[in-house]
């Protein structure tokens, strides 16, 4: 049998309460810093405020992870995991709003945190350039290829083709903030944002 975590034991004239697993625990850890972490980003988070959301002490914390940034590599890890599992790496479709939004809505504060935070810090990029690498690229591309027949080759073609991704990945944060309205046309509303972009690089 796996032992839990020493802190989870009955207390005197208590009903019993179920020891958490070790695996369990972590995965409650992971959860809960998780939403932490995607309100505020690494530097603002303290173990104290991870601690608070999982409902355990820093020693129960520091028992499963040696640090903040360790625990921030596991999260990072394990939000660039699922979303790759709703998304796919690497391997995106002409239709990509569509799949960052089904995978933001299954697991939002992962999207906010990979793609609002951890992609911005140097520190920790390594761990998400594997996913967002390739769909900024895979979107870049997709984004040449369907301004080909609207604009010219060159420095506004360039312009769109990289502007086109972050406006998609911004606008799906902000349809998140905003409280996942009317999920049905969404993809729909966020494309016109992009096709505005791709108007203003048109030949004047």
């Amino acid at each position: 049998m796996t032992a839990g975590d020493p802190a989870d034991t009955k207390t005197p004239g208590a009903a019993p309460v179920r020891r958490l697993r070790r695996a369990e625990r972590r995965e409650q850890i992971l959860a809960s810093a998780t939403r932490a972490f995607a309100r505020a980003g690494f530097t603002a988070t303290s173990l104290d405020d991870i601690a608070a959301e999982a409902a355990v002490t820093r020693v129960i914390l520091y028992r499963h992870f040696e640090s903040k940034a360790d625990l921030y590599r596991a999260v990072l890890d394990r939000a660039r995991t699922r979303l790759a599992e709703t998304a796919g790496a690497g391997d995106f479709t002409d239709a990509p709003i569509p799949a960052l939004l089904c995978a933001a809505a299954a697991d939002p504060d992962a999207f906010r945190l990979l793609f609002r935070y951890a992609a911005r810090e140097p520190e920790f990029r390594d761990l998400t350039r594997p996913l967002t690498g390739p769909l900024t690229a895979a979107s870049a591309e997709i984004t040449r290829r369907n301004l080909a027949p609207f604009v010219p080759e060159g420095p506004w073609a360039d312009w769109a083709a990289r502007l086109i991704p972050a406006v998609t990945v911004e606008a799906v944060i902000a349809w998140l903030d905003a409280g996942r309205p009317d999920r049905e046309t969404a993809a729909e509303r966020i494309g016109h944002a992009v096709h505005g972009v791709i108007t203003a690089a048109q030949p004047r």
